[in-house]
């Protein structure tokens, strides 16, 4: 009767280790490729997810897990009050006009204080979270296990991101006083034509191919600045990353930034305008240290690992 009984509990076993469940009991004779290929995942994944570092040492007995104890899902859970504040908030919508006020008083300050510079001016702006809202698309992942830049591109297509308060009658108030507006963003060069039109939809000016200039084989920004100012004198650039302003910031750590910001500040409020961005950017790849291929888990602790506690 207890060989019966033991035989029935193995089935069992059996069926609910390689019916997709979270962890597989290692049996005599296993591999890890044998046992990606019963549950339908891959060796690297597993391997990720039990902090493997050799593929041929597992032993009998040994419990793996077959999904992160802590995943996408979880992670953007965190992504909720950003969400709502970047939504709902008037602080976010004052922050906008703000910005696109201050961006007035600087290019007016200038066509007053340089009426015999012959040059064309430009105002240089970024497009997604300075012009374009997406926050749609972000707040779209939250309880779900997707991650940038997962349906990114549907999103881009569907055309429906808006304009963020004050951009539309700024930009126009450029173009009406002897500027030019170019948009410089790091969205793929394959998506120029959706992108055109949705800034068309709403109103912006120079919404063409001339004037949107995307991500080709790099995303510094740099060369394409560059461009502009052959022809132009760039009176300021707007953007919510600070790579939207000088490649000085490319590339640098947390620390070197801070330092960057502080030997910049004049730029602040007077060439360079910032708006802001609690949702997503090259901040949170220097809170991983670049490395945005750490797991959610690995995500969440250094995440927590930056803040500052009152104790």
């Amino acid at each position: 009767m207890k060989k019966i009984g033991s035989f029935i509990a193995g089935i069992l076993l059996s069926a609910t280790v390689f019916a997709g469940t979270s962890e597989y009991v290692v049996q005599r004779g296993d591999t890890l490729s044998k046992i990606a290929n019963k549950n339908k995942i891959s060796v690297q994944k597993i391997m990720q997810f039990n902090n493997l570092k050799n593929m041929n040492f597992i032993r009998e007995g040994q419990r793996l897990k077959l999904m992160p104890m802590y995943s996408q899902k979880n992670l953007n859970e965190q992504m909720v009050m950003a969400a709502n504040w970047y939504q709902t908030s008037g602080e976010m919508q004052a922050l906008s006009y703000q910005a696109f006020n201050m961006a007035k008083i600087i290019y007016y300050a200038d066509l007053t204080s340089n009426k015999d510079n012959e040059q064309k001016r430009a105002v240089v702006v970024d497009i997604d979270e300075t012009v374009l809202n997406n926050s749609p698309y972000d707040a779209g992942s939250i309880e779900t296990n997707n991650s940038y830049p997962k349906e990114w591109n549907d999103w881009v297509k569907s055309e429906q991101a808006v304009p963020l308060p004050g951009a539309v009658e700024f930009l126009n108030f450029v173009v009406k006083n002897k500027g030019d507006v170019y948009y410089i963003s790091n969205r793929s060069v394959k998506l120029l034509q959706p992108t055109i039109n949705n800034l068309k939809k709403f109103g912006f000016p120079e919404a063409d191919k001339e004037h949107v200039l995307l991500k080709g084989k790099t995303s510094n920004k740099e060369p394409r600045r560059e461009q502009v100012a052959k022809n132009h004198r760039i009176v300021l650039l707007m953007g919510d990353n600070l790579n939207d302003f000088s490649y000085v910031f490319r590339g640098k750590t947390m620390s070197e930034k801070a330092d960057l910001v502080d030997n910049l500040k004049s730029q602040f409020g007077n060439k360079f305008v910032l708006l802001p961005n609690p949702l997503y950017g090259d901040w949170e790849g220097d809170i991983y240290k670049g490395n945005w291929g750490m797991t959610p888990e690995q995500k969440n602790k250094a995440r927590k690992e930056h803040l500052v506690k009152w104790e």
